[in-house]
Order: C-alpha cells, then sequence, then structure tokens
C-alpha cells in the first residue's frame, strides 16, 4: 500500500468545505461569514452545553455561581472549594479544567487566583434574560425578542436579525390565530383570543421601539424597511379583534340549548373535558359484558315487538346527561344578548335617519361623535357595542342573514380616531375621537 505524504494544499482544506457541495465555498455565504466571526461566542457555549443534560447543569451552576459573587473579583482555589463544597472534587475539578481551556474562567498564575472573563458574564447575561422571559407568563412567546430589540436600540446597536426574528413571529401568530377561526372551535377561538390580547401588550410596548428606529437617520435602509414591515405585521395582527368578534358572534346563533334545562352543547363539551378518563364513565353502567345470542328471525320478530311496546309504556327514560341547574322562567326566550343586539341595531338605525344627524354645512356628510351612540350604557355593554362598529359595511358580514347582517347595511360609515375624549358618564372616563357618518342615499334608477 502507498502512502502520499500530506502537502500544504491538503492542510488549507477548511474541513467545513465536506458539508456542501463540490464548487461551493462556505466563505461566499454571508451567513458563514458572520457566524466564523463570531467563533469564541459560540465555542464558548458549544464548551457549555456539548454533552449529557447532568453535565450541563454541572457547569452551568459553577459558573453562575463564580459569577454571582459580585463583591469578589479573584477566587482562590480554597475559596472555590468553600463555595462549591456539595460538589464532588473531581467533577468540580473536571469543570474547572474545561471551563478554563475554552476562556470562560480565566487563571492567574501569579496570584493564584481564578478571574470570571468578559466572555463569560456575556454567555451567562444572555441565559439569564431568555431564563426570566421563559417563566413569564408570556403565551405569546415575544418577551424575548422583543427584550432582545430594545435592549439592542437602546445602546444604538439594533441588526436586521434582530428586528427579522420579531417579524417572524408576528406573521407566526397572525397565521395561528386565522387558523383559529377558520376551525370554528369555540374552545380554540376562545384560547387564541386570550393569547391575541397578550400579543396585543407586546405589540403597544414595541411601537415606541418601532418609531424610535424608523425615527434614527443613523439606520440604514434595511433596517428601516425591517421596522416597517413589523409595523405593518402589527397592524394586521391587531385588526383581527373584529374577526374573533365575528365568529364568536356566529357561534352563539349556531348554539343548541337542551330544552329549557340551561345546558347547551358547550356545556357538556367543557364537562366532558374536565374528565381526564371519559371511559371511566361507563363504570357500572354495564353489569357483565355483552353476550352475542343466535336465534331464529320467527323469535326476533317476537322480541323486537316486546321491546317496542315495552318501550311506548315506559317512555323515554333518562339519558345519562349530568343534572343541570334550575334555569330561571322567563317570559321571553330570546336570550339577553340578542336583545342587547336588537336595541344596538335600533339605535344606529335611528342614527341612519337622516332627519336625526345635525347639520353642520351644506354638502356635508352628517356626523356624530361615537360615544353618543354607545351612550348611556355600563361599561360592558359600551364594549360589546364598540366591539360591533367595525362590522358597519362589511360586504362578506352583508351578504348573510341575522341582526349583524342588518348591522352591516346600514348606510353608516365607522370613522375610528387615534386619539381620546373624556365623557360625562359614571362607569366610563374616556372613549376614543370616533365618528359615525351617515352615507348619502344612492342615486335613483332610470328604470
Amino acid at each position: 500500500m502507498d502512502f502520499q505524504p500530506l502537502t500544504n494544499e491538503h492542510l488549507d482544506v477548511d474541513p467545513l468545505q465536506a458539508h456542501f457541495h463540490p464548487g461551493v465555498s462556505p466563505d461566499e455565504i454571508e451567513q458563514v461569514y458572520h457566524l466564523k466571526r463570531a467563533a469564541p461566542i459560540l465555542t464558548a457555549f458549544t464548551a457549555l452545553f456539548h454533552g449529557g443534560q447532568d453535565a450541563v447543569t454541572v457547569r452551568l451552576l459553577v459558573l453562575r455561581e463564580l459569577a454571582g459573587d459580585a463583591h469578589a473579583s479573584a477566587f482562590s482555589r480554597a475559596d472555590v472549594n468553600q463555595k462549591l463544597a456539595y460538589l464532588q472534587p473531581e467533577s468540580l475539578e473536571t469543570v474547572l479544567q474545561r471551563l478554563r481551556a475554552h476562556g470562560l474562567l480565566a487563571w492567574d498564575a501569579q496570584a493564584a487566583v481564578y478571574r470570571v472573563t468578559p466572555l463569560a458574564r456575556n454567555v451567562l447575561s444572555a441565559l439569564d434574560t431568555l431564563l426570566s422571559m421563559g417563566q413569564a407568563d408570556d403565551e405569546a412567546e415575544m418577551g424575548f425578542l422583543l427584550s432582545q430589540v430594545a435592549g439592542a436600540q437602546a445602546v444604538g446597536g439594533v441588526t436586521v436579525d434582530q428586528l427579522r426574528h420579531l417579524l417572524g413571529r408576528l406573521n407566526e401568530l397572525t397565521e395561528e390565530f386565522r387558523d383559529a377561526i377558520a376551525s370554528g372551535s369555540e374552545f380554540r377561538l376562545r384560547a387564541s383570543q386570550a393569547k391575541w390580547h397578550m400579543a396585543c401588550d407586546w405589540v403597544e410596548k414595541g411601537s415606541q421601539i418601532l418609531r424610535a428606529i424608523t425615527s434614527d437617520e443613523k439606520a440604514d435602509s434595511a433596517t428601516h424597511r425591517a421596522a416597517q414591515a413589523i409595523g405593518r405585521a402589527q397592524s394586521a395582527l391587531l385588526n383581527m379583534q373584529g374577526m374573533f368578534s365575528r365568529a364568536l358572534n356566529q357561534i352563539e346563533r349556531q348554539r343548541v340549548h337542551l330544552g329549557q334545562s340551561g345546558l347547551s352543547t358547550t356545556d357538556i363539551k367543557r364537562w366532558l373535558l374536565n374528565h381526564a378518563d371519559l371511559a371511566s364513565l361507563a363504570d357500572e353502567a354495564i353489569d357483565r359484558p355483552v353476550v352475542p345470542l343466535f336465534i331464529t328471525p320467527a323469535e326476533m320478530l317476537d322480541v323486537a315487538e316486546n321491546e317496542l311496546l315495552s318501550d311506548r309504556a315506559r317512555g323515554v327514560q333518562s339519558a345519562g346527561l349530568p343534572a343541570g341547574q334550575d334555569a330561571p322562567l322567563t317570559v321571553n326566550d330570546t336570550p339577553p344578548i340578542q336583545l342587547e343586539l336588537n336595541d344596538w341595531l335600533a339605535r344606529l338605525s335611528d342614527f341612519a335617519n337622516i332627519g336625526n344627524f345635525p347639520s353642520l354645512e351644506q354638502d356635508t356628510p352628517p356626523s356624530v361623535p361615537v360615544h353618543e351612540a354607545l351612550l348611556p350604557a355600563s361599561f360592558a355593554l359600551a364594549s360589546y357595542r364598540a366591539s360591533l362598529l367595525p362590522l358597519l359595511g362589511d360586504a362578506a358580514e352583508a351578504s348573510l342573514q341575522g341582526a349583524t347582517a342588518e348591522l352591516a347595511r346600514l348606510p353608516v360609515r365607522f370613522e375610528p380616531g387615534d386619539r381620546m375624549i373624556a365623557v360625562n358618564d359614571p362607569e366610563i372616563a374616556a372613549v376614543s375621537a370616533a365618528m359615525l357618518t351617515r352615507l348619502p342615499d344612492p342615486p335613483p334608477s332610470d328604470e
């Protein structure tokens, strides 16, 4: 067997090339360049997280214990042994050697002390931010991404990649909420709506950061474009409130009630979901296993006739549904929410009457402030009425049947405003400065 000596050409081959197609150089890819430039940081993370979960936990424990002592900048070996006395000496020695070898701990031979390196503090700071955001009640999972953008903007170092990560999360949330609305599931809709409210809280906090980025003259064009894309994604996310309300109203209209018992299909489904083991509901329902019987057609006819007559005599027996509470006796079977909707439709129809609008100027569409239509009312009722305002002029809703379709067909346009105005009401302090404008009547046809 012949052996060829290694030449300089073989020694200069990049090991990363083995993962790429022939003819493609890794150095020609922009992301590879950025990752190679961050090699010290990546090496530090490799030193901490390479291996099993137990080894990773011990390494982070040692490094966090040493870095967490803000009163001491150096530690002798005796100090380290005393601070980490609960660890086995062999395990502690192995961890210290690994941290020293990868630049997370520095050994001062002259003073015979350990020092936590700035690289280690940067790594721990990033991990602490991620861990603290992971423990927070952030179902939208936007807290960490937004904190990275806010921190980078505060020191003037926000990057396009950070903005793109935030934009990607916003697009994922929008798609998730659209899927929930399209599913038609009330439980999934309500869970997504709660998550949507949490995402809107983060959007409100992030709007100030985006305004600072877009007004920064030092930011490049790519950063401005990414910030503007985030603003459009936030607007699309905020506009989903009307879609949630419409879907929930549709489910409310289609809900089936079981007679006058007060129970609905939603109540039954919620009761079933509270049982971890649905099979246990059948316990003691069947005394013995079902045994098949082989009989002649004549006997089958006799048994069928007997069962038919006995069923008529016994009447309809209980189906085993859970006992519900007695529903209050009312004269009107119409649900309260339908009565509120009918009252609201009557108020808006009254506003749509041209004679009820104040005369402002000639050839000017008559308008009224929105709070005159919403109030007087309780906070819950005013909020319900305000949630229906986006349906005005909605072509998709106007093509349907029902009270909300009549609301969408009214000749009234809803014009929202950005500021708030104070109102004299015992329950509501301020309302958005929005207007209700009556649309002109269509011209008469020639026919």
